[in-house]
């Protein structure tokens, strides 16, 4: 599906990622995790088509997308959620999520928000940071993209939100075969639902592979 070679970054004469490969395969559950500063939300940025590599290349179902622009990847089945939710003023719940896919009451649902309350509401400064996060969230659900990255899903909103995601996440996992998910955090109780992991540290892949082999290590170096 996935197919990332040699991808660099550099911004302001400092090296954000260097050469970064990896593969993706269908049906995947990735969780990038690692020290601040490491290249993970670039990295899901230049995947997106949000930022353009250095240098590298990227494959998504064999096809070059290295020079795509985001509404072209959109189109291919890449989804992306912002760490940062964007505002849209004037355009209420129940549009965005139109815009984005189906289910509308589902997706909302299932980030732990309910649809009779939010629908008909504005995207606007009336909603928390954390309810536009969970927003977001369900829109980038609502696509049932081929592949979805999420840039720490958990940032700004409370526990038991957290926690539902989390179990919309494991849900995800189980049921979608063929589609794949990407998300960037340091949380580990994502992390305990990945197939696999990849540690970023200084911009280049310190370790990828099956989660059963790379969560034991991480915890350990946390003790």
């Amino acid at each position: 599906m996935l197919e990332v070679k040699n991808i660099s970054f550099v911004a302001d004469g400092r090296k954000i990622l260097d050469n970064v490969s990896f593969r993706l395969e269908p049906g995947s559950f990735l969780v990038i995790t690692g020290p601040n500063g490491s290249g993970k939300s670039t990295l899901a940025q230049i995947l997106m088509g949000i930022k353009k590599p250095s240098a590298g290349q990227i494959l998504f179902d064999s096809q070059d997308i290295t020079e795509f622009s985001v509404t072209e990847r959109a189109k291919l089945g890449l989804a992306f959620a912002f760490q940062q939710p964007v505002k849209f003023k004037g355009l209420t719940v129940r549009e965005l999520l139109e815009i984005a896919g189906k289910n509308v009451e589902g997706v909302l649902t299932k980030v732990g928000l309910d649809p009779t309350e939010y629908l008909d509401r504005e995207l606007s400064s009336t909603l928390s940071g954390g309810e536009l996060k969970r927003i977001e969230i369900a829109s980038a659900l609502a696509r049932e993209a081929k592949l979805t990255i999420f840039d720490e899903p958990e940032a700004g909103i409370d526990l038991w939100s957290f926690e539902k995601l989390t179990d919309t996440f494991s849900e995800l996992r189980d049921q979608t075969k063929d589609r794949s998910i990407m998300i960037i955090s340091h949380q580990e109780r994502i992390l305990k639902i990945a197939d696999q992991i990849m540690i970023l540290e200084k911009g280049k892949i310190k370790s990828f592979g099956p989660a059963t082999e790379i969560l034991p290590k991480i915890l350990e170096g946390q003790k």
